[in-house]
């Protein structure tokens, strides 16, 4: 049996992170690791209009030259966005030399762990991969969820960790299953309405706090 890859979310925060490439395959590469709220560095000849406003914002340092070596050095991970084996092979093998975390789009075979396509609803994130097999298919199904899922569910999601915390805050625990009867359609209801506050009282009754 084939292995598979193992789906984690990774914390990024502070955590310093290189992108190779200045392209359009770059963009959601570097857009991702903003959101994830890494401290970035691109490394490349020039930029999309994207990146640049990005940079133009002090979103990421750039440095505006071709990838050499030993620029993977002190990076928590690596993602190569340019379509250069060559280059890629490079990349690959300098950061697993140093135990740095290695991507490179399109070639899942010199990778360390594969970027999903994500659905983001807030702090819900959603994400699909088909492990590198095929990419327009994991996009195919992101765009589906997308449809489906509503956007108040970034507001059910907060609410719904708002009430965690108040349970663990006053020694309480609920099983899954009193979550799942307690987040039903009268609660989806208060929390499409707007109304956060009612939402949450009624969601902290319902778990016995």
């Amino acid at each position: 049996m084939s292995a598979t890859a193992y789906p984690i979310a990774l914390v990024l925060a502070g955590r310093p992170c290189l992108v190779v490439g200045g392209s359009a395959a770059a963009e959601s590469k570097v857009k991702g690791l903003v959101e994830a709220g890494a401290r970035i560095t691109v490394v490349s000849p020039w930029l999309s209009p994207a990146l640049l406003a990005l940079a133009g914002d002090g979103r990421f340092a750039w440095w505006p030259r071709e990838y050499a070596a030993g620029d993977a050095a002190g990076f928590f991970l690596v993602i190569v966005a340019i379509d250069d084996g060559a280059v890629n092979a490079q990349v690959a093998a300098e950061a697993r030399e140093r135990g740095v975390l290695v991507n490179c789009a399109d070639d899942p075979g010199r990778s360390d762990f594969l970027v999903p396509a994500v659905v983001r609803r807030g702090s819900l994130s959603v994400a699909v991969s088909t492990g590198g097999a095929s990419p327009i298919m994991a996009r195919l199904v992101r765009e589906e969820i997308d449809a489906l899922l509503p956007e108040g569910y970034a507001a059910l999601t907060q609410i719904v960790a708002d009430a965690r915390r108040a349970l663990h805050a006053r020694g309480l625990s609920a099983d899954p299953e009193r979550w799942r009867r307690a987040v039903d359609d009268e609660l989806r209801q208060l929390v499409a309405a707007g109304r956060a506050a009612e939402a949450h009282s009624r969601l902290l009754q319902r778990l016995g706090a």
